[in-house]
């Protein structure tokens, strides 16, 4: 089995490493098709930023989006067969070895490997308005427009916002968020970033930011964005990778003043714990794609053979806001 090995910072290597001969019960054996990049999280891994809570240290695994068909399957597994296709939260590597309760979705038929590879990313920009509360009806803006705050834009409108405003720090992203369902877009750093917000919800402000980016400058416009009164679903890891700088993160202007909630995006939502399950949110995710509501492989900008992996990483460090889904072929 081939495996993507981020052995230090800037340095990943394809390795050979042997799978176990014999399944548990429960485990599927599956052989990759398909893995995706996620340009935020693996970039901070790859250029060395401090890790993520939970993850392993160098030497690590790399990727947590992975298109599979089962190839095996245990003797007392019953959610999968073999020839299914499924979607798992594994690394970039060629074949694995999983408990069928894992965080694996099979993927229904109809649905190109294109789309189907990013629901586990998708799943997550989902959860951000679930974990922030989101009431149908209600103003949403998302500040990042990475994969996963596209994500966001995307599904904002199908579950019902008023209206969905893109908050990115590039004309490029912004135009891409506009095609995906964003109704507006405005640049972070805009001086008037707060009038045009009042402007195109008609005064009513935003209720729920949906925070993706890292920076800290991302974590100020959401400050600034959110009506008061109002919400922020934060996905991001804010400060992740950056200097340390000595400023207050809880301002008396925007914090305490207008009485806003910053919620993280992470763990349970006790009011339904049906949507803890990672497999229901994925599924609603792949649901969606499968009745053609969500196409997140138009967002594809790169797709390369497996072999090219340590290109790509290099690549996503020159931060080139024209590349954005990259997918790895592991099918030869």
């Amino acid at each position: 089995m081939k495996i993507a090995i981020l052995k230090k910072p800037y340095c990943i290597e394809i390795q050979e490493v042997k799978l176990k001969n014999n399944l548990e019960s429960d485990e599927i054996r599956a052989k990759t098709v398909v893995s995706a990049l996620k340009l935020g999280t693996d970039r901070g891994n790859y250029e060395g930023a401090e890790d993520v809570p939970g993850a392993p240290t160098y030497p690590r695994w790399v990727g947590d989006s992975n298109l599979a068909i089962v190839e095996e399957i245990g003797s007392n597994v019953q959610q999968f067969k073999v020839g299914d296709k499924v979607i798992a939260q594994l690394p970039h590597q060629s074949e694995w070895i999983a408990s069928e309760n894992s965080n694996i979705c099979g993927v229904p038929d109809g649905i190109k490997n294109e789309d189907a590879v990013w629901a586990t990313l998708y799943s997550l920009s989902g959860f951000c308005f679930t974990k922030g509360g989101f009431i149908p009806g209600e103003n949403v803006a998302v500040v990042g427009l990475g994969i996963l705050g596209l994500g966001a834009v995307a599904l904002s409108p199908l579950y019902g916002a008023n209206k969905t405003i893109a908050i990115g720090n590039s004309e490029i992203r912004n135009k891409m968020a506009e095609s995906v369902g964003a109704d507006h877009s405005v640049l972070s750093d805009d001086k008037n970033l707060e009038e045009k917000l009042n402007e195109f919800t008609e005064n009513e402000g935003i209720d729920l930011v949906i925070l993706t980016a890292n920076p800290w400058d991302a974590y100020i416009s959401s400050l600034k964005s959110v009506r008061t009164g109002g919400r922020i679903a934060n996905v991001a890891l804010s400060g992740r990778g950056e200097e340390t700088t000595s400023f207050n993160p809880f301002p008396m202007e925007h914090f305490y003043s207008k009485g806003i909630s910053i919620i993280a995006v992470s763990g349970g939502y006790p009011a339904n714990p049906r949507m803890t399950s990672w497999k229901t949110r994925c599924l609603s995710i792949l649901n969606l794609m499968k009745k053609n509501k969500l196409n997140p492989s138009v967002l594809n900008t790169h797709r390369m053979n497996y072999t090219k992996i340590p290109e790509a990483y290099d690549l996503m460090t020159k931060r080139d806001k024209q590349m954005l889904g990259v997918i790895f072929d592991w099918e030869i």
